[in-house]
């Protein structure tokens, strides 16, 4: 029984082991996974309910502010009875109870544009949030693209590696046959010894990256990570490449969030000037008080001006209330020029925001007319370099007829063989500078980095 417990324990660990060995994460899983546990993007969330919570606070100015006091003490020597007004050297205990509430009526509409300025305050955070977002995906493609080009240049490599192992095995037939000299050979053997030395870097580059990815997700189990490519394709005349750069900066005006977030910052930087500006205006506002007291001394007949017994505490309370209420008005008229230099500081601000906002749709222009061209040069670019491999790929045939009856010797042979490696490697890298270009260009089109349910 124990016997068959372990087994299944010890089958059961091993299932877990190899499903984890097994994982491979696509593009979209990584960017869910970033934004999901990213510390920045958590920290940005916390700022957005730091903004709903100053939104609480201006919503709180239209409501009366209202306290309520009680006091007890005792009083002991040459004391002045609250109750009698006569002084005498006693010892005494006093309660008082109070409330007071007060309500501005009218504040030069400042407590509209405060609340109007915390709303802004929301949404700009919501959208430094998205901004974060997209710049975290941005770094997860880049790093995602990196793995996937490592790992097709180890493949090349591997490849041409195949390819000098076939290349000694016919460059000993024809040194054996008489056809070339010995010292051919030595040739062949560097080129393989170079590419095996290249393996290993490559090998390694392949570990370094996937580390790489992997500290972006915050994710420590190195050994067992690895990524899947099958959601990564070569399109080649997607719809952005189609439209025109203007078409694409028009929509980027639209959905890019450093655009909106410098929108919202001007919109608060016009309520902060207006806000400024209402410390010119006159305040109205409403109050009432309420008080009552108690006393453990006698108090005076008002006739004949005796002590009279203490009343009970509750009769004491309901016969020594009092009420006050009435509106204040307050007109500033000079302010030291507080009000004056706060106007001009904040006047200056929403310039400087207006500013901001023209250099950023500046930026922006710029940023979508080279992401455009770069785009559109790394497809041809692509392109280019897939010709150019062919090309070489059948001079390096031709080439392997001519070494094997004498007509060339190794040293150019060889030549064009790293010639035809060197354009196969060349693909590859163009191949995935164009991919994540065009994934940039996306991004200013509207078009997310990958897929997410965010």
């Amino acid at each position: 029984m124990i016997r068959n417990i372990l087994t299944a324990v010890i089958l059961t660990v091993c299932l877990s082991v190899q499903g984890q060995e097994s994982k491979k994460w696509t593009l979209e899983e990584c960017v869910q996974y970033a934004i999901e546990n990213n510390i920045s993007i958590q920290q940005s969330e916390l700022d957005i309910l730091d903004a709903k919570a100053g939104k609480k606070t201006a919503l709180g100015n239209f409501l009366p502010n209202a306290t309520g006091t009680v006091n007890h003490a005792w009083n002991n020597g040459l004391t002045r009875d609250p109750i009698t007004g006569v002084n005498a050297n006693v010892t005494q205990m006093n309660t008082s109870v109070g409330a007071n509430a007060r309500i501005d009526l009218f504040t030069g509409l400042n407590n509209r544009r405060q609340m109007q300025r915390a709303e802004l305050s929301i949404i700009s955070n919501q959208y430094q949030l998205d901004d974060m977002k997209d710049n975290i995906s941005l770094n997860v493609a880049s790093a995602f693209l990196q793995i996937l080009f490592n790992v097709e240049n180890l493949k090349v490599l591997k490849y041409q590696k195949e390819i000098s192992k076939q290349e000694i095995s016919r460059t000993n037939e024809l040194i054996a046959s008489g056809t070339i000299p010995q010292g051919d050979i030595y040739e062949v053997e560097a080129t393989l010894a170079s590419q095996e030395q290249q393996i290993v870097i490559a090998e390694n580059d392949i570990r370094l990256s996937k580390i790489n990815l992997a500290q972006i997700l915050l994710i420590t189990d190195y050994e067992n990570f690895d990524v899947s490519f099958d959601d990564i394709e070569i399109t080649e005349a997607p719809e952005v490449l189609s439209a025109k750069p203007k078409e694409i900066y028009d929509v980027a005006l639209d959905t890019r969030y450093s655009i909106k977030i410098q929108e919202t910052q001007l919109d608060i930087a016009k309520k902060n000037y207006f806000i400024a500006k209402s410390g010119y205006s006159p305040t109205l506002s409403a109050f009432y008080s309420f008080d009552t007291r108690a006393s453990d001394r006698p108090t005076l007949d008002s006739n004949t001006g005796q002590p009279l017994d203490a009343a009970p505490i509750f009769d004491q309370f309901s016969r020594n209330k009092g009420h006050t209420y009435g509106f204040t008005l307050s007109v500033p008229i000079f302010s030291r020029f507080r009000n004056n230099v706060n106007v001009q500081r904040n006047k200056l601000s929403m310039q400087r925001a207006q500013l901001d906002y023209e250099q950023t749709k500046i930026d922006l222009e710029s940023n979508v007319n080279q992401a455009y061209n770069d785009a559109k040069g790394a497809l041809k670019a692509y392109h280019a370099a897939e010709k150019t491999a062919h090309a070489r790929s059948e001079a390096f045939k031709y080439a392997e007829g001519r070494h094997e009856v004498g007509v060339i010797n190794s040293f150019e042979y060889q030549q064009i063989k790293q010639q035809m490696e060197a354009a196969e490697s060349q693909v590859i890298r163009a191949k995935y500078d164009y991919i994540f270009k065009l994934k940039i260009l996306e991004f200013y089109f509207g078009i997310p980095i990958a897929k997410t349910t965010n």
